[in-house]
Protein backbone atom coordinates (compact mmCIF):
# COMPACT_ATOMS: atom_id res chain seq x y z
CA UNK A 1 0.00 0.00 0.00
CA UNK A 2 1.00 3.22 -1.11
CA UNK A 3 1.66 5.79 1.39
CA UNK A 4 -1.01 9.14 1.98
CA UNK A 5 0.94 12.31 2.60
CA UNK A 6 -0.60 15.45 3.20
CA UNK A 7 0.93 18.75 1.52
CA UNK A 8 0.29 22.11 2.70
CA UNK A 9 0.05 24.85 0.41
CA UNK A 10 3.85 25.61 1.06
CA UNK A 11 5.13 22.42 -0.94
CA UNK A 12 4.04 23.43 -3.56
CA UNK A 13 5.27 26.69 -3.73
CA UNK A 14 8.71 25.11 -2.47
CA UNK A 15 8.56 23.60 -5.96
CA UNK A 16 10.18 26.69 -7.64
CA UNK A 17 11.78 28.71 -4.11
CA UNK A 18 16.05 28.53 -4.66
CA UNK A 19 15.69 27.36 -0.78
CA UNK A 20 13.28 24.84 -1.17
CA UNK A 21 13.17 23.08 -4.45
CA UNK A 22 16.29 20.85 -4.26
CA UNK A 23 14.26 18.98 -1.71
CA UNK A 24 10.40 19.65 -3.11
CA UNK A 25 11.01 18.55 -7.05
CA UNK A 26 12.66 15.10 -5.92
CA UNK A 27 9.08 14.61 -4.18
CA UNK A 28 7.02 15.80 -7.03
CA UNK A 29 8.97 13.15 -9.16
CA UNK A 30 8.39 10.18 -6.52
CA UNK A 31 5.11 11.61 -6.40
CA UNK A 32 4.27 11.43 -10.36
CA UNK A 33 6.35 8.35 -10.47
CA UNK A 34 2.87 6.94 -8.26
CA UNK A 35 5.15 6.16 -4.87
CA UNK A 36 2.81 8.09 -2.62
CA UNK A 37 -0.96 9.17 -2.95
CA UNK A 38 -1.53 12.72 -1.74
CA UNK A 39 -4.21 13.66 0.24
CA UNK A 40 -5.23 16.79 -1.24
CA UNK A 41 -7.59 18.96 0.16
CA UNK A 42 -10.23 21.78 -0.60
CA UNK A 43 -8.57 24.44 1.85
CA UNK A 44 -5.06 23.50 -0.52
CA UNK A 45 -7.05 23.85 -3.83
CA UNK A 46 -8.44 27.79 -2.26
CA UNK A 47 -5.31 28.63 -0.93
CA UNK A 48 -3.58 27.64 -4.76
CA UNK A 49 -6.27 29.94 -6.60
CA UNK A 50 -4.50 32.89 -7.00
CA UNK A 51 -0.83 30.81 -7.89
CA UNK A 52 1.20 31.15 -10.59
CA UNK A 53 0.37 29.29 -13.61
CA UNK A 54 3.55 27.17 -13.20
CA UNK A 55 2.54 26.28 -9.62
CA UNK A 56 -1.10 25.56 -10.82
CA UNK A 57 1.13 23.23 -14.03
CA UNK A 58 2.34 20.78 -11.45
CA UNK A 59 -0.70 19.62 -9.79
CA UNK A 60 -2.30 19.31 -13.43
CA UNK A 61 0.53 16.81 -13.95
CA UNK A 62 -0.39 14.77 -10.95
CA UNK A 63 -1.49 11.47 -11.28
CA UNK A 64 -5.44 11.31 -10.84
CA UNK A 65 -4.75 7.90 -9.31
CA UNK A 66 -2.84 9.24 -6.72
CA UNK A 67 -4.58 12.02 -5.40
CA UNK A 68 -7.50 11.58 -2.88
CA UNK A 69 -9.90 14.92 -2.56
CA UNK A 70 -10.84 15.58 1.11
CA UNK A 71 -12.96 18.51 2.02
CA UNK A 72 -13.03 20.69 5.31
CA UNK A 73 -15.93 19.24 7.65
CA UNK A 74 -17.11 20.40 10.84
CA UNK A 75 -15.26 17.55 12.74
CA UNK A 76 -12.09 19.20 10.93
CA UNK A 77 -13.21 22.71 11.79
CA UNK A 78 -14.07 21.56 15.66
CA UNK A 79 -10.89 20.13 15.71
CA UNK A 80 -8.28 23.09 13.96
CA UNK A 81 -10.38 25.60 16.54
CA UNK A 82 -9.28 23.11 19.33
CA UNK A 83 -5.71 24.00 18.43
CA UNK A 84 -5.96 27.66 18.73
CA UNK A 85 -8.60 27.28 22.16
CA UNK A 86 -6.09 25.38 23.84
CA UNK A 87 -3.16 27.78 23.22
CA UNK A 88 -0.97 25.39 20.32
CA UNK A 89 -1.31 28.41 17.99
CA UNK A 90 -2.95 31.70 17.47
CA UNK A 91 -6.24 32.35 15.72
CA UNK A 92 -4.09 34.30 12.75
CA UNK A 93 -2.82 30.25 11.67
CA UNK A 94 -6.58 28.77 11.93
CA UNK A 95 -5.93 27.69 7.97
CA UNK A 96 -3.06 26.22 9.38
CA UNK A 97 -5.04 24.11 12.35
CA UNK A 98 -7.33 23.56 9.43
CA UNK A 99 -4.45 21.06 7.02
CA UNK A 100 -3.70 19.37 10.46
CA UNK A 101 -7.24 18.58 11.20
CA UNK A 102 -7.47 17.25 8.21
CA UNK A 103 -4.47 15.33 7.58
CA UNK A 104 -5.47 13.69 11.27
CA UNK A 105 -8.73 12.94 10.54
CA UNK A 106 -7.74 11.40 7.42
CA UNK A 107 -5.05 9.23 8.69
CA UNK A 108 -2.10 10.78 6.31
CA UNK A 109 0.69 9.27 6.55
CA UNK A 110 2.67 12.49 7.75
CA UNK A 111 1.59 16.45 6.49
CA UNK A 112 4.55 17.74 4.49
CA UNK A 113 5.06 21.12 5.32
CA UNK A 114 7.46 23.87 4.48
CA UNK A 115 6.34 26.44 7.17
CA UNK A 116 8.55 26.03 10.07
CA UNK A 117 6.93 29.21 12.14
CA UNK A 118 3.53 27.38 13.00
CA UNK A 119 3.50 23.65 11.52
CA UNK A 120 6.95 21.59 11.47
CA UNK A 121 7.91 23.40 14.78
CA UNK A 122 8.47 20.89 17.76
CA UNK A 123 6.91 22.55 20.24
CA UNK A 124 3.90 22.84 18.10
CA UNK A 125 3.66 19.29 16.86
CA UNK A 126 4.22 18.06 20.19
CA UNK A 127 0.78 20.21 20.74
CA UNK A 128 -1.03 19.06 18.32
CA UNK A 129 -0.22 16.03 19.17
CA UNK A 130 -1.47 16.14 22.71
CA UNK A 131 -5.16 17.15 21.28
CA UNK A 132 -4.83 14.83 18.92
CA UNK A 133 -4.54 11.59 21.16
CA UNK A 134 -6.94 13.51 23.83
CA UNK A 135 -9.47 13.02 21.27
CA UNK A 136 -8.61 9.63 20.08
CA UNK A 137 -7.04 10.49 17.00
CA UNK A 138 -3.55 9.42 15.33
CA UNK A 139 -0.27 11.39 16.23
CA UNK A 140 0.43 13.03 13.06
CA UNK A 141 3.63 13.00 11.75
CA UNK A 142 5.24 16.09 10.84
CA UNK A 143 8.20 16.56 8.52
CA UNK A 144 9.70 18.58 5.67
CA UNK A 145 9.59 17.60 2.10
CA UNK A 146 13.55 17.08 2.63
CA UNK A 147 12.82 14.12 5.22
CA UNK A 148 10.52 12.79 2.52
CA UNK A 149 13.84 11.81 0.13
CA UNK A 150 14.56 8.44 -1.20
CA UNK A 151 18.51 7.65 -0.19
CA UNK A 152 19.84 4.69 -1.85
CA UNK A 153 21.91 2.16 -0.10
Amino acid sequence: MKQRIYLDTSVFGGYFDNEFKEHTIPLFDRIIKGEFTIIYSDLTERELEHAPESVKDIIRKLPKDSIEFVEVSAEAIYLATTYITEKVIGKTSYDDCLHIALATIHHAYCLASWNFKHIVNVNRIRGYNAINLRFGYITLDIRTPRELLKYEN
